[in-house]
């Protein structure tokens, strides 16, 4: 610090003196603030140590929970130990007990083939004791097999005929010959369409077809009903003949 510097900053020792004492009071902050925090480190360390008073006083109740879970689980542990002492005496006696009701296996009959230049008769190896008995469910297989066969109902063959019948002439009445062939009636027998077909010199004839059971109905006693409509009816034909 020399002349220059004492010209240029003539209040120097007052700035000196004010800076020293704005040190001071930054001092006595930086102190109380210390203070403050020390204060505060005091309060945590208590409430560390009342926590640890409390978890101490609390520990002699967790130790009963503990001593009482021990003693259940002890107590579960004898009685999957009883439980499974049950269960070997259990498996030593249901074999033994299972087969008290058994049936007795009989002895198969085993027939062998006739010998060359012996008897046709068959040699029952282990006796003939149940061929009665065998004889008869045969016989029962049988007729219960028979009584399903005849539950079964078998198909109705049925046929479908297509019949031309040809009038006296012209002069016939078609409607009423139509009338007429629709009258017959049978079991079995069902009429179906019918049309005019032209033959000769304006005559026509009725075709008409119609659907019969073959056990039933056949085209004898068809032609044979139609030829007795004598007043209309000159001729009867089958024009076809299909199965269905």
């Amino acid at each position: 610090f020399d002349a220059h510097s004492y010209h240029q900053f003539p209040n120097y020792h007052e700035m000196e003196s004010a800076y020293m004492r704005f040190l001071s009071k930054d001092i006595g902050k930086t102190s109380a603030t210390e203070q403050k925090g020390d204060s505060y480190l005091v309060k945590e360390i208590q409430k560390v140590r009342d926590n640890i008073k409390s978890s101490l006083e609390s520990n002699g109740s967790w130790n009963e929970r503990m001593e009482k879970l021990e003693a259940i689980v002890k107590e579960m542990s004898l009685r999957v130990n009883e439980l499974e002492v049950q269960i070997q005496r259990l498996g030593q006696i249901l074999p033994s007990e299972s087969l008290k009701g058994a049936k007795p296996i009989r002895p198969v009959v085993v027939k062998a083939p006739p010998a060359e230049g012996g008897d046709d008769d068959d040699i029952d190896l282990f006796g003939s004791e149940d061929e009665g008995e065998a004889d008869k469910c045969k016989q029962m297989m049988a007729e219960q097999n028979k009584a399903a066969a005849s539950k079964k109902e078998k198909p109705v063959a049925k046929s479908m005929i297509v019949l031309d019948v040809k009038p006296w002439d012209d002069t016939t009445n078609m409607a009423e010959m139509e009338k007429g062939v629709r009258a017959i009636t049978a079991d079995g027998l069902l009429w179906g369409t019918s049309k005019l077909v032209p033959l000769v010199h304006g005559i026509n004839k009725l075709q008409i077809a119609c659907v019969v059971e073959d056990d039933k109905v056949g085209t004898d006693f068809l032609e044979e009903s139609i030829m007795e409509l004598e007043d209309y009816v000159q001729s009867v034909a089958v024009a076809s003949f299909n199965k269905l």
